[in-house]
């Protein structure tokens, strides 16, 4: 069919920039100077102007709506495919270019006055380039005239299919089913020898001990890499180009290693995507609530499990040799599943860590309800903090401006890292049916939890949604009980028997 030939190479010419622009981004993230950034964003300027002629050309516009009409004598793939690319066309053709290329070029200036701010724990070196995308948000859904609710447009760009009104029944559940455990936790009288979780460990041994990390998760070296930058996050434009960061706290030890974890978690799986999806739409994880299953996984079920730490604390121990010489494997395990109120939400527990994401959902509820504006936000953060946590923050730092996501235009993001976690629970529960989890971890074998994953999960790439992938693998739609239980069973045994 020729029209799909041409429909290949267009997707092909997008990717182009796109890896170009993701390049960028990634350097703008680790290594680039400050000073790079105005020029830089010119530069962003220029490729996204480029991107979007391709993307909203007279010829793509024809092509895909060709195709879409054509949709139902396509093999199921492409046609997935190709609702995709309507989909997408439908909202960017409808956005101006200069309001493109002007938004492109604000979120590379936004990263580096969001991580002044942050520095600087001031807000207001921050807020008027978050009104400006807040703003601009607004007006892109607005321009999309479709008819749903601003917010659950931007939900959906995240998680296929996923609106308010089930999230709020997610939430609700947690609310009823999950806080008032985490209550009991918290108020429950634990005997810890803890405190080496705040002493000082070296940035190198830290690094040593992460790069340790990527063979123990049997990440691919020869297709990924691991930085520091000041937020983690992974990057990758196809399985043979996956990167990830971490970031180091000399007094903070467990944020680079559950970071460094947490991240190869996502690395995995887009290792793992099927090469088939290369140069097709479908060469990324489904969604980021899925994406995030992966991580939370990798991170908590495996990461902080007591048969990994087994294995090895030795070597922890053989890089903080002086360090670590009183901390028994014991109150390392608890200390690694310690359970507190925390500001940070990349520093919060397993157990807490629902709640900081149940309040930035709140925040961006009411933000594009209408209902608050920026310049409001550090007091709402504060306040909210005090109603969800019981804590209030003490600056910005450690409040509002603690997340990059804002910064880089992720709005209506948040909620995926919860549904992740709870989606990562009822795979897990799937999973220790057909897999001995804790002696492969035990081993040393986590290759065949991968395999596991991959078979599963990771190979279909975007080929399947959220919500079907779910049911195949569990054999059940979503059902956030795994995730209440799960937590449940683990705290209950490590602190309240």
């Amino acid at each position: 069919m020729e029209a799909l030939n041409e429909f290949r190479e267009l997707v092909k010419k997008a990717k182009a920039y796109i890896y170009a622009l993701q390049l960028i981004g990634w350097d703008s993230n680790t290594e680039a100077p400050r000073g790079s950034f105005p020029r830089r964003a010119e530069m962003v300027g220029i490729l996204s102007s480029e991107l979007f002629k391709l993307q909203t050309g007279q010829r793509t516009v024809e092509v895909i709506n060709e195709l879409f009409e054509q949709k139902d004598a396509l093999e199921p793939l492409v046609q997935r495919e190709i609702k995709k690319a309507k989909k997408d066309l439908d909202k960017i053709i409808k956005i101006p270019e200069n309001e493109f290329v002007e938004y492109q070029k604000l979120l590379q200036l936004s990263q580096s006055s969001w991580e002044e701010a942050k520095e600087k724990s001031d807000f207001s070196l921050f807020k008027d380039d978050l009104v400006k995308i807040v703003e601009y948000n607004r007006k892109f859904v607005s321009y999309y005239g479709i008819d749903d609710e601003p917010y659950n447009i931007l939900l959906d760009d995240y998680e296929e299919g996923m609106t308010m009104k089930e999230f709020d029944q997610f939430f609700d559940v947690l609310r009823t089913d999950l806080v008032p455990f985490v209550k009991e936790v918290l108020s429950a009288k634990k005997k810890e020898n803890d405190d080496f979780m705040t002493a000082f460990f070296n940035k190198e041994g830290q690094q040593k001990f992460c790069d340790y990390l990527i063979d123990v998760m049997a990440f691919d070296r020869s297709r990924g890499v691991m930085k520091k930058s000041v937020h983690p996050f992974t990057w990758n434009t196809s399985p043979d180009d996956v990167r990830f960061t971490t970031r180091y706290l000399e007094n903070l030890m467990f944020s680079s290693i559950f970071a460094a974890i947490h991240e190869l978690g996502h690395a995995t799986y887009e290792q793992q995507i099927s090469r088939e999806f290369d140069d097709t739409l479908l060469n990324s994880g489904t969604s980021m609530g899925i994406h995030e299953s992966q991580s939370r996984f990798y991170e908590n079920v495996i990461g902080r499990s007591k048969a990994f730490w087994e294995t090895h604390y030795p070597k922890l121990q053989s890089i903080f040799k002086e360090e670590l010489k009183d901390v028994s494997l014991e109150d390392f395990y608890r200390a690694a599943n310690k359970v507190e109120a925390s500001f940070i939400r990349v520093e919060a527990d397993e157990l807490t860590y629902a709640l900081h994401i149940m309040m930035r959902y709140t925040i961006e509820k009411k933000l594009f309800s209408g209902e608050i504006e920026v310049e409001q936000l550090p007091q709402l953060w504060n306040k909210m903090s005090e109603e969800y946590l019981g804590i209030t923050p003490t600056n910005d730092a450690e409040g509002v401006l603690q997340d990059v996501h804002w910064s880089a235009g992720l709005l209506g993001y948040f909620p995926t890292y919860a549904l992740g976690s709870a989606y990562a629970a009822q795979f897990y529960n799937t999973m220790k049916k057909e897999l001995d989890i804790d002696n492969l971890v035990r081993n040393n074998k986590i290759s065949e939890i991968n395999a596991w994953l991959k078979e599963k999960i990771h190979k279909y790439g975007a080929s399947k949604s959220p919500k079907e992938l779910l049911l195949e693998v569990t054999n059940e739609e979503f059902n956030p009980k795994y995730y209440v239980e799960y937590l449940k069973e683990k705290y209950t045994e490590i602190f309240l028997k």
